[in-house]
C-alpha cells in the first residue's frame, strides 16, 4: 500500500505585522515541517517556515508552489516557536524568526571558532555533593528528563557539574546547550568548555557578526559542534538530539528579551527540555524566588577549599569620602603593600547620574525621555535611553543660577578617584561605554587576569560569574543604587548583586568584602553581609505570597506608546474592558502612565493571573485585530509576560 503524500503546506511568512499573523497555504512538493522557504507573498517574496502539512486547502485558495527551499530547522523548534508566540502574546512569524534567522550567503571559507580565555585544570576528584548532583542529573538523562535547581555558594563547583553533565550527555550521543546571562561571561565560559571538549564547542551570542553566527549554526546543524555555549538566544540553537540545557547564574534578569517576542530564556529552556525529553539545570548561588519555589533542589553546599569571605558594612552616613570611603581606601592601600587584586562594583555609568540645581531644585532631564541626563567624562550630558547628548550647562536652564551640583557617582568618576588616590594600581573599567565590543571585553579580562596589583571596576558586569586568581578584595561602592527603584524585585536584585560580588573575593585564600551603603540595616544588605540566602528567600516568598506576585501569580504587562498621551490611554481602556470580559480570574490594574521614552508617550496595563498563556494569547489577538487602526494613529503596542521591570 502506497501512502499518499500531503499535498499542501501551511507556511508563516516571516513578516512583523500583527495584521498578517496567520498561516498561508502553498503546494507541499518536497517540503516538510520545519522547511525554511521563500514564497510569493503579495507583490513581494518573503522567507517563511512550514509549520504543518495537510491534504486539504481552504476552499477559496488556489495554492502555488514556493519559490525556493533555503534549508530546514528541527520540527521541535517549530513547536517551540509556536508556543512562544502563544505564551508571550506575540505572533508566530516573530517567534519563528528566532529559530530560523537569516543565513547570509557565504563569501569565503568557514571562519575558525572564537577563542576563549585560558581555563584552570579540571579537578581530579569531585566532592560528595558534586558527585550526588551529577548522579541526579545523569539519572534524569537516562530517564524522562526534568528540571533542577543547582544551588550552592559562589565557588562551590557548579561549573564543574555542568562540564561533567555535558560529558555525560555526549557519552549518550546527546547534545547540550550552556547559557550564560551576558556576553561579558562568554570568553571565560567558552575557555572552560573548549578546554574540556575542544572543537565540539560552538559559541552563539548577539554581538557576533551574522557571518560568525551562520558559521556556528552550520557546525551545530551538521553535528560537528555538540555543545553550544552562549547568551540568551543560544537556547534556540539547532542541536539535534538535545539532552541537556544548563542555565548558569539563573537569577540574572538578562535572560529576559526586551523586544517582541519578550521571551524569558529560562522559561523557554524548561519548555524546550520538555518538548525534547531533555534535562534542564538552573544554577545559582542566589536563586530567584520563582526557581526556589518550583524546582527540585540539587545542593552543593559551601565554597570549595576556603570559607566565604568576611563582610564589612560601611555606613556612608558616617563617612566623608564618596565614592571611596576611608575603609575602602585603606583596603586598596593594602593591595599596594601586599599585592593582590580588587573588584569594585558601582552599578551606574558616567561621572554623575544627575545634575541638580541647588537654588531651584531642578534636575536636567532628557527632553525626549523624561529621565535625568547623566554626566560623562566627555563633558556632555547623555541620555542612556535614546542616546541624546548635550553640553553640560554652566547655568541652570530654569532659574539661571550657577549653583549646579553633581548628584552621586558613576564608573567614570570612580575611575578618576582611583587614579587620584591609588595611581599605582592598574585599573580596568568594565561597563557598556568601556567595552562596547566583545574583543575589547576579552582583552580587558585577559589583562586583568595577568596583572599583579590591579582593580577591576564597573557596573553589574563585574559581579557575574568571573573567577580570577588573586582577587582578595571585593567592594560594593554604593549598595543603594537599585533599592530606590519602584519595582517589587528591587530588594531581590540588590541582594543578588551584593552577594554575587562578595563571591568574587577570596577564592584561593581568605578575602575581604566591603559594602558601602546609606541603609546598613536594610534587609538585602544585612542578609547579604551574612551570606544568608535561605532567610532572604523565605522572607521574599512570604512577602510575595501576601501581595500576589510571582511565583504565586504571573504578571502580564501591555504597554502602548504614541505621539500623545490620549491615544495609549484610550487603547488600553478598551483592552481592559475586553480582558475583564473574557480574562477569567485575572486582576487587572490600570491603565497608568509611564515615563516618555524617545519622544513617545507610554501607558501600561498590568494583570495578575494564575495562568498567563490564555490571557496573553487573547491580548495578542485583540491587538492584532486593532493593528490597522493603531498603525493609522501612530500607536504601537507590546505584550510582556513575566516582565522583569515595571517602569
Amino acid at each position: 500500500m502506497i501512502l499518499a503524500l500531503p499535498r499542501f503546506a501551511s507556511v508563516y511568512p516571516l513578516v512583523t505585522a500583527r495584521a498578517l499573523a496567520r498561516p498561508f497555504t502553498y503546494l507541499a512538493d518536497g517540503l516538510e515541517k520545519g522547511s525554511v522557504v521563500t514564497v510569493p507573498f503579495g507583490r513581494a517574496h518573503r522567507r517563511g517556515v512550514v509549520v504543518d502539512l495537510g491534504d486539504e486547502a481552504p476552499s477559496e485558495v488556489e495554492p502555488v508552489a514556493v519559490d525556493q527551499v533555503l534549508g530546514a530547522i528541527p520540527p521541535q523548534l517549530v513547536d517551540l516557536a509556536l508556543w512562544i508566540a502563544d505564551y508571550y502574546g506575540s505572533t508566530p512569524a516573530r517567534a519563528l524568526a528566532l529559530v530560523a534567522p537569516v543565513a547570509r550567503a557565504r563569501r569565503g571559507e568557514l571562519r575558525p571558532p572564537a577563542a576563549g580565555l585560558p581555563a584552570e585544570a579540571a579537578p581530579k576528584t569531585l566532592t560528595p555533593e558534586q558527585t550526588a548532583a551529577l548522579e541526579r542529573i545523569t539519572t534524569a538523562l537516562d530517564g524522562d528528563g526534568g528540571s533542577f535547581l543547582l544551588y550552592g555558594a559562589t565557588g562551590s563547583g557548579k561549573t564543574e557539574v555542568y562540564l561533567r553533565a555535558c560529558a555525560a550527555a555526549l557519552e549518550r550521543g546527546l547534545g547540550a546547550i550552556v547559557l550564560v546571562p551576558e556576553i561579558a561571561l562568554t570568553p571565560q565560559a567558552l575557555g572552560r568548555f573548549r578546554a574540556r571538549f575542544g572543537e565540539q564547542v560552538a559559541l552563539l551570542h548577539s554581538a557576533m557578526t551574522e557571518a560568525e553566527r551562520r558559521d556556528e549554526r552550520e557546525r551545530i546543524a551538521k553535528g560537528e559542534a555538540r555543545v553550544v555555549v552562549g547568551a540568551r538566544s543560544a537556547v534556540f540553537a539547532p542541536v539535534a538530539g538535545l539532552g541537556l540545557i544548563c542555565v548558569d547564574e539563573e537569577h540574572d534578569p538578562s535572560y529576559k528579551q526586551e523586544s517582541d517576542p519578550r521571551y524569558d530564556a529560562r522559561t523557554v529552556a524548561v519548555k524546550r527540555a520538555a518538548l525534547e525529553g531533555a534535562v534542564a539545570v538552573f544554577g545559582s548561588a542566589t536563586p530567584r524566588p520563582e526557581s526556589w519555589q518550583a524546582l527540585e533542589h540539587v545542593e552543593l553546599g559551601g565554597r570549595l577549599g576556603t570559607r566565604l569571605p568576611s563582610v564589612q558594612v560601611v555606613d556612608l552616613r558616617r563617612e566623608a569620602g564618596y565614592p571611596l570611603s576611608a575603609p575602602l581606601l585603606s583596603e586598596l592601600g593594602e593591595l599596594l603593600d601586599k599585592g593582590g587584586k580588587a573588584i569594585l562594583l558601582l552599578n551606574r555609568r558616567g561621572i554623575a547620574p544627575a545634575i541638580h540645581c541647588r537654588a531651584c531644585g531642578a534636575t536636567r532631564r532628557c527632553e525626549s525621555c523624561d529621565v535625568a541626563l547623566t554626566l560623562h567624562a566627555d563633558g556632555l550630558l547623555h541620555c542612556h535611553h535614546c542616546g541624546r547628548r548635550e553640553p553640560k550647562p554652566s547655568l541652570c536652564p530654569v532659574c539661571l543660577s550657577p549653583d549646579l551640583a553633581r548628584l552621586g557617582a558613576g564608573t567614570q568618576r570612580l575611575e578618576a578617584e582611583l587614579q587620584k588616590h591609588v595611581p599605582e594600581l592598574e585599573r580596568f573599567r568594565l561597563d557598556a561605554d568601556a567595552v562596547a565590543k566583545p574583543a575589547v571585553l576579552a582583552e580587558t579580562l585577559t589583562r586583568f587576569a595577568a596583572a599583579e596589583k590591579a582593580v577591576l571596576f564597573g557596573t553589574q558586569m563585574v559581579a557575574k560569574g568571573h573567577h580570577f586568581e588573586g582577587v582578595s578584595l571585593a567592594a560594593v561602592v554604593d549598595a543603594d543604587t537599585g533599592m530606590a527603584t519602584p519595582d517589587f524585585r528591587a530588594e531581590e536584585r540588590t541582594f543578588q548583586l551584593v552577594t554575587q560580588l562578595a563571591g568574587r573575593s577570596g577564592r584561593e585564600a581568605p578575602g575581604r568584602v566591603l559594602i558601602q551603603t546609606y541603609q546598613p540595616d536594610s534587609r538585602p544588605v544585612a542578609l547579604a553581609a551574612r551570606h544568608d540566602v535561605r532567610e532572604f528567600l523565605a522572607g521574599e516568598l512570604e512577602r510575595r505570597r501576601e501581595l500576589g506576585y510571582p511565583p504565586f501569580r504571573h504578571l502580564l504587562r501591555v504597554v502602548v506608546s504614541g505621539s500623545d498621551s490620549a491615544g495609549p490611554a484610550a487603547v488600553l481602556t478598551q483592552l481592559r474592558a475586553e480582558l475583564e470580559r473574557h480574562g477569567g480570574e485575572a486582576e487587572i490594574l490600570g491603565p497608568a502612565p509611564l515615563l516618555r521614552l524617545r519622544g513617545r508617550h507610554r501607558a501600561q496595563l498590568l494583570a495578575k493571573t494564575g495562568n498567563p498563556r490564555p490571557l496573553a494569547s487573547l491580548a495578542g489577538r485583540l491587538l492584532s485585530a486593532a493593528a490597522p487602526a493603531m498603525r493609522k494613529d501612530g500607536l504601537s503596542a507590546s505584550v510582556d509576560v513575566d516582565p522583569q521591570g515595571l517602569g
